[in-house]
């Protein structure tokens, strides 16, 4: 068997595969595109491949593994080969992603944006303190990410509920569905977090229609994909003093235009889309448990490319 990788810190990713694969699989060659180059492999492990990567594999490809959870890139080249495509479905990311909502939680909760602006007009003064039970957190997005957030949050004290497109379960959290349960979260959440993937279904879903439709001086947290929040009219409810603030990771370009006005306006808080990066090492863990079992002709959790996760 023959696994090539092209995807950042490649070089971690074989030493890490091997390590969990060669014990079980002696013979097995893991190489990537950089040392290598590209040509047909048994298993593709990637992140946003040329397409020439694609295009050059031929019917030994049994599997393709998404090294990230957002499979949005993949899904949209035009060599895709006709077969299984596996995401990581945490490797770690959910501990992070629960980090780093709830600091933009906390930030704005405990008023640390107003304690900034302080600071720069030398001025000192206490605000006072929100009834925690007041700040009912809206999850936007209920996967693996989704609901690790929920628990975590729900775990600090603070009233969580959550939307899907399609109905879900998770454990003490408050769960809608549909449009009218999104309309529901909006309505009701004092500042909400989006971790939605990119799908047809969801891309501009959080538009100004559904923004406005937040309570007043409610914030908005987006860590899963950019195109799914519309950031001019974001920044328009922001600036009517509609919406307080909001802390962003990800954006319909990346890296953000130097001249986007989100940069300068200081409710905003942006950072370079680094709000759950992958472990390498629990990656391959789970890639390499997924191999194995195809190697014992098992089925495994893959991709629907209908509706993109």
């Amino acid at each position: 068997m023959r696994i090539l990788i092209h995807a950042p810190e490649a070089q971690h990713w074989q030493a890490a595969l091997t390590r969990e694969l060669r014990p079980t699989l002696p013979n097995i060659d893991i190489a990537t595109t950089q040392e290598a180059g590209e040509g047909p492999a048994d298993i593709l492990v990637v992140w946003k491949p040329p397409v020439s990567l694609l295009a050059c594999q031929d019917a030994s490809l049994k599997a393709i593994f998404n090294a990230g959870a957002g499979v949005d890139a993949l899904l949209s080249l035009p060599e895709l080969p006709e077969v299984p495509i596996v995401r990581l479905r945490d490797a770690g990311m959910g501990r992070l992603m629960a980090d780093y909502a709830l600091y933009g939680i906390l930030h704005f909760y405990r008023d640390m944006d107003r304690y900034r602006r302080q600071q720069l007009d030398t001025h000192w003064q206490a605000q006072p303190l929100a009834d925690r039970s007041t700040w009912r957190v809206g999850i936007v997005g209920l996967g693996t990410l989704g609901q690790a957030c929920a628990q975590r949050i729900r775990a600090q004290g603070f009233e969580v509920q959550g939307w899907s497109r399609s109905p879900k379960h998770c454990e003490g959290v408050d769960t809608h569905h549909g449009d009218a349960g999104l309309t529901t979260l909006l309505n009701t959440s004092q500042v909400i977090v989006s971790l939605l993937p990119d799908t047809p279904e969801t891309r501009w879903l959080l538009d100004e229609q559904r923004l406005a439709q937040l309570p007043e001086g409610a914030v908005v947290i987006n860590a899963g994909r950019g195109t799914t929040l519309d950031p001019d009219a974001l920044l328009r409810l922001i600036k009517q003093d509609h919406l307080r603030g909001a802390l962003l990771d990800v954006f319909p370009d990346e890296p953000l235009p130097a001249q986007h006005p989100l940069w300068q306006d200081p409710r905003v808080i942006v950072t370079p889309h680094v709000a759950a990066p992958t472990d390498v090492s629990e990656g391959a863990r789970q890639f390499a448990a997924d191999i194995l079992a195809l190697t014992r002709g098992e089925r495994i959790r893959t991709v629907d490319p209908a509706t993109g996760y």
